[in-house]
């Protein structure tokens, strides 16, 4: 890092939205510090083979993608830095943050520290993490060709699940704990239009089952009457929302009531002049590699006409 512990750029949480503002941030001549927090890569690394990133059209492993991006990165000059930003404070310029008790100030601040699935929470659920438990069906969803999975959620993302997973699979079964969906009218109707999508109302997820193969199936057990049941599959995927990392944020910066942040129309700025915001932190919708990849784009290009301008 720079003299006095002070930075041009500071980019927190390694990603695709991180890794690629630093590219562009270090290819600017900013000098650009990443810090990669607990959790480098992000949520990618998790993944098997990631297939619908453009350039690998033969596929890579998550792990290995996030690793070309980071060393694309520090080819052009990004410092890394192997540690978690504890707590921020955007009240004063330069804004200050704190790395592992210290103190350390930044121009300009890119926020990527992205969001994370929800879980049910079961420690077989957790064994199953990545082969055969997923949260993205547009990740993972032509791996389970002709295979049979279920869903785990009622809303709209649950279906839009279900209605993608249906392109690939034999049979997908949707799990809902409560007796009816929050989903959209419009929504249900195309899923129970849908001659490979049933449902399961009133069910709690007990157990996520498999071997050392994978995921085989899933008990559940009815909320009315306590009956148990084994559903087989071998794709168990979450649609039960994001939490968005956000925690050392709050009260910093203008966050909506789910606490993803919020940025301005068509950039990547945030309510505070000079903190920007990239990948899934503030994109409550899309949530792709690529999309955040994008947004870390414009918060690197944000970011050096904002300081261009300051100057």
């Amino acid at each position: 890092m720079s003299k006095e512990n002070h930075v041009k750029v500071a980019i927190i949480g390694a990603g695709p939205a991180g890794y690629t503002a630093a590219l562009y941030c270090a290819r600017a001549d900013l000098e650009p510090v990443l810090f990669e927090g607990m959790d480098p890569g992000g949520q990618l690394t998790k993944a098997g083979v990631v297939e619908n990133y453009p350039g690998f059209y033969k596929g890579a492993p998550g792990m290995k993608m996030m690793d070309i991006f980071k060393k694309q990165a520090e080819r052009f000059g990004t410092t890394m830095v192997p540690a978690v930003v504890d707590a921020v404070d955007f009240s004063k310029t330069p804004f200050e943050l704190t790395v592992m008790g210290k103190a350390i100030t930044a121009d300009a601040v890119i926020i990527a520290t992205g969001a994370s699935a929800r879980y049910l929470g079961l420690d077989s659920e957790e064994a199953y993490c990545y082969r055969g438990v997923s949260a993205c069906a547009t990740c993972d969803g032509p791996l389970y060709r002709g295979k049979k999975v279920v869903v785990i959620g009622g809303g709209d993302s649950a279906m839009d699940e279900a209605m993608t997973l249906a392109k690939f699979a034999d049979k997908v079964t949707i799990i809902h704990r409560r007796d009816e969906f929050r989903a959209s009218k419009f929504m249900q109707k195309k899923t129970k239009e849908n001659p490979k999508i049933e449902t399961r109302l009133s069910y709690n997820v007990e157990e996520v089952l498999g071997d050392e193969m994978g995921v085989s199936g899933c008990r559940i057990k009815s909320a009315k009457d306590g009956s148990t049941e084994e559903i087989p599959c071998t794709g168990f995927f979450l649609a039960i929302g994001h939490n968005p990392n956000t925690g050392i944020f709050k009260g910093q910066i203008d966050l909506d009531d789910e606490s993803f942040i919020i940025t301005k129309p068509k950039s990547s700025e945030t309510n505070i002049p000079g903190v920007f915001a990239a990948g899934d932190v503030q994109d409550p919708k899309y949530m792709q590699a690529v999309t955040s990849a994008g947004t870390g784009c414009m918060a690197a290009l944000d970011a050096e006409h904002w300081l261009l301008a300051k100057e």
